[in-house]
């Protein structure tokens, strides 16, 4: 595995985007309920953070819950948010320690009150940290942000704001849920499954992908460093010949 000393310093994604899969399987393995999983999966999230806020990248998005997630068994769901409010409660101090800015995309709306609260608070309270932001996707899917941006850019189109013809790439970029946050230039799935699930559909266009057979409760800083390293190794050429980008 790789490690920090590896990584060039000169040549980091500026926003990591993660797809933490595979906590049920992990607990079915171990003979635990699916929830034990997700609450062993908390180490896995703590270590990422920390590795990418020491290594200097700017954005961390990891997708928590999407809107599929709803159609889980009610007694996972309802576990699922019980340990989202304890996580955030008791990580926020750390947080704020650190200088990360704590952020959220997705129907934030349709989580319980409790988990609302909690969230509405951790980011007031770290909304002047600087070092790295930390977006967690909750009740997010690609098709919904998508589907609410142009909802919006139509209703700003039939009140006289916009002009149809102005509605370009960069509109759409503004009105999408990740607004003003640059696109992931790696995304990490764990759990081996080969796609992004409704994941940033519209963001992940030219995003490297890093795909690791690896449970998420087993995923830590040294595996992130994995995922970085194999980056750093790749060639982005954005529909390019590679001969072009060596030409000054």
């Amino acid at each position: 595995m790789a490690s920090r000393s590896e990584i060039d310093s000169q040549n980091l994604p500026a926003h990591v985007a993660v797809i933490m899969d595979g906590n049920g399987r992990w607990a079915k393995q171990k003979g635990g309920l699916r929830i034990f999983g997700h609450q062993s999966a908390i180490t896995a999230v703590r270590d990422t953070v920390e590795a990418a806020a020491e290594l200097g990248i700017a954005y961390l998005t990891l997708y928590a819950f999407s809107t599929e997630n709803w159609a889980r068994p009610a007694y996972e769901v309802t576990a699922l948010m019980q340990l989202l409010v304890h996580t955030i409660r008791q990580e926020t101090p750390t947080l704020l320690k650190n200088g990360i800015r704590l952020e959220s995309i997705g129907q934030i709306d349709s989580l319980p009150a409790s988990c609302q609260r909690e969230l509405a608070e951790a980011k007031e309270l770290t909304r002047a940290g600087t070092r790295m932001t930390l977006v967690l996707a909750l009740s997010y899917s690609g098709r919904w942000d998508l589907t609410q941006a142009m909802r919006r850019i139509s209703e700003e189109v039939a009140a006289g704001r916009l002009e149809p013809a102005a509605v370009n790439e960069a509109t759409i970029a503004q009105y999408l849920a990740t607004g003003g946050i640059p696109d992931p230039e790696l995304l990490i799935r764990t759990s081996g499954e080969q796609r992004i699930s409704n994941f940033l559909l519209w963001q992940l266009a030219y995003t490297e992908l890093y795909i690791t057979d690896l449970l998420w409760p087993d995923f830590r800083r040294e595996h992130f460093y994995d995922a970085i390293q194999s980056y750093q190794r790749r060639e982005r050429r954005f529909g390019k010949t590679s001969e072009q980008l060596t030409v000054s």
